[in-house]
């Protein structure tokens, strides 16, 4: 896979650095190379980070942040088996738990619900930071709407974390979520003050709950933008045709002047 020359490696994070202090020194910047490629790829190539984190995975798999980045490339690109595969491994390396939550996703992913329900119940919940038990509940509520457990997935989302005024990272999609939850239940005015509330947490764009509220009070949006290009081109042709009269005019005028000049020595 082609890595672009201003890919140094030296991007990574400091902590993965660390990790790869145990390889040779030549295979680590190869590996850090490619996993600066996996996360500058992951949002808007999935496929693409995915690739990287194939050729990452070969060259160091005995390595957790490896795994962990195979994993969530391969989460992003919806393999979800081989996901969960990877973030078990990585769990295994290291002990960590933070990944809970997405591998509990994972499940949902593969069909698997109840199992995601297992999960959140599970003992290594509690030894999730705050943001983690948050994201915990959104794999839960998610698995209860899987089930057809509306009323419950709503339940599940109602929480401190819900109610606070705080904005915090993850109170945008926290609402969000609760939002939606309320307008598939069909409680449509509830659902547009959640949304309202989402878009107030959402500073950063990382849901579409603008829309969301913009469709629930029937708003349109028109695409000025078209409207402005096409009166442009209008413009432009009214300019060529006003051009084209003013020449024809001109060479009139020098037409009627030599005639004149004719005239005249005649």
């Amino acid at each position: 896979m082609p890595i672009p020359e201003d890919v140094t490696g030296e991007e990574i994070d400091k902590d993965v650095r660390q990790e790869l202090q145990s390889l040779p020194k030549t295979l680590a910047d190869d590996v850090a190379r490619n996993l600066v490629m996996v996360a500058r790829l992951l949002d808007e190539d999935p496929e693409g980070a995915y690739e990287y984190s194939r050729v990452a995975l070969r060259l160091a798999s005995r390595v957790a942040a490896v795994r962990e980045a195979a994993g969530f490339a391969a989460y992003a690109s919806q393999k979800y088996g081989e996901a969960l595969a990877e973030f078990r491994a990585a769990k295994r390396m290291t002990g960590n738990i933070d990944l809970w939550p997405v591998m509990a996703d994972c499940e949902r992913g593969l069909g698997r619900p109840e199992k995601a329900l297992d999960m959140a119940g599970a003992p290594e919940v509690h030894k999730l930071d705050k943001a983690g038990q948050v994201e915990m509940r959104l794999v839960a509520a998610g698995a209860r709407r899987d089930m057809g457990q509306l009323d419950a997935a709503i339940v599940t989302l109602q929480s401190p974390e819900l109610a606070a005024n705080s904005v915090q990272p993850w109170t945008a999609r926290l609402r969000y979520a609760y939002a939606d939850a309320l307008l598939a239940a069909g409680r449509e005015g509830e659902a547009r003050d959640w949304f309202a509330k989402a878009v107030e947490a959402d500073r950063d764009g990382s849901t579409d709950a603008s829309d969301r509220l913009a469709e629930l009070d029937g708003v349109e949006f028109v695409d000025v933008m078209v409207e402005d290009e096409d009166e442009g081109e209008d413009e432009a042709v009214e300019r060529e045709a006003s051009d084209g009269v003013d020449d024809v005019d001109e060479a009139r005028e020098e037409g009627g002047s030599s005639d004149d000049e004719s005239e005249k020595k005649d």
